[in-house]
């Protein structure tokens, strides 16, 4: 049975990529056949980039494959993305990859993707193979929103920027991290603010470093919960690296060894430098009274970035 395939790096699983993958999932049910998609693992751009840079991904790879599957699509191939893999010709990567595992009778691709050896692998390109192999091609075009394209690029610029809201926008649902609670140093509790400090399970990207309001899901609980979530080396008390920290609102209890994932809502305001634990203390108090009116205003599940994701 022929397959409906997409391809692509699917970073992030924004408005952008739910349209790739909705199209071959159309195609997919009008075949009667599965819908696969190819990805690569690292980011190509991590691999080709010169000099090297570090690209955390928005979506790792275990995340990506439960959305994805949760859309419809029946599995995600992960490839090893090198820079044999990219110098390939298009013909070789559709005959290896493609052709000898799924037969496709549709690929689906962004109207800018290129594979291959120089991206000679264009859609144009990959129409000529197709006709000689028996797939038809399927372009979506780019698309956009408040005045720009959808790109993952874009999203992961907003995040570092600290505009989750604006990134959700992008991505249809709110941006979050999930990682084990572990024991911090308990600098919160002696403010009176006790924080569940977070280690992430898969390298992922993190927004800019900030305060922010933030919905809570404990792994178990059924219960949403407020929280200000704080990103950051914590500069008050001379620190150098980077944590991530979230206090709940009307909770209490021991979430260590827990996992917690965080969905971002709103930016609060930078991360500061107090002068004293005094003028500290008054400022993460008004950050708990602001998050506390963000979220109780956002509660509306029509509005994207006020209730959580739920998984999809």
């Amino acid at each position: 049975m022929s397959a409906a395939v997409a391809v692509g790096v699917f970073d992030g699983l924004h408005l952008g990529h739910r349209a790739i993958l909705e199209r071959a999932l159309d195609s997919a049910r009008e075949h009667g056949g599965p819908c696969i998609v190819v990805s690569f693992d690292p980011h190509p751009d991590v691999v080709l980039a010169q000099p090297f840079r570090a690209i955390a991904p928005l979506t790792p790879a275990p995340e990506k494959r439960d959305r994805m599957l949760a859309m419809g699509v029946t599995e995600l191939e992960v490839l090893p993305f090198t820079r044999e893999l990219a110098a390939l010709a298009p013909e070789e990567f559709v005959d290896r990859f493609l052709m000898a595992r799924y037969h496709p009778h549709a690929l689906v691709v962004g109207a800018d993707f290129a594979l291959g050896r120089g991206r000679a692998g264009n859609v144009p390109r990959l129409r000529e193979i197709g006709a000689t192999r028996g797939f038809e091609v399927h372009a979506v075009p780019l698309l956009e929103r408040d005045g720009a394209a959808v790109t993952s690029t874009r999203i992961r610029g907003l995040l570092e920027q600290g505009q989750v809201a604006a990134a959700a926008r992008l991505l249809g649902r709110a941006y979050d991290l999930t990682g084990r609670v572990v024991t911090g140093d308990g600098i919160g509790r002696t403010l009176g603010m006790p924080t569940a400090n977070l280690r992430l399970h898969d390298d992922k990207f993190v927004p800019g470093h900030g305060i922010y309001a933030v919905w809570t899901r404990i792994a178990g609980d059924p219960a949403l919960h407020r929280g200000a979530m704080s990103v950051g080396v914590r500069p008050t008390f001379g620190g150098q690296v980077r944590t991530l920290e979230v206090h709940l609102l009307d909770w209490s209890g021991d979430l260590v060894g827990k996992d917690v994932t965080v969905e971002f809502v709103e930016w609060l305001r930078p991360e500061l430098h107090f002068e004293n634990r005094e003028t500290l203390i008054l400022a993460m108090q008004q950050d708990l009274v602001r998050t506390r009116q963000i979220l109780t205003a956002r509660e509306d599940p029509t509005s994207v970035g006020g209730i959580p994701n739920g998984g999809a």
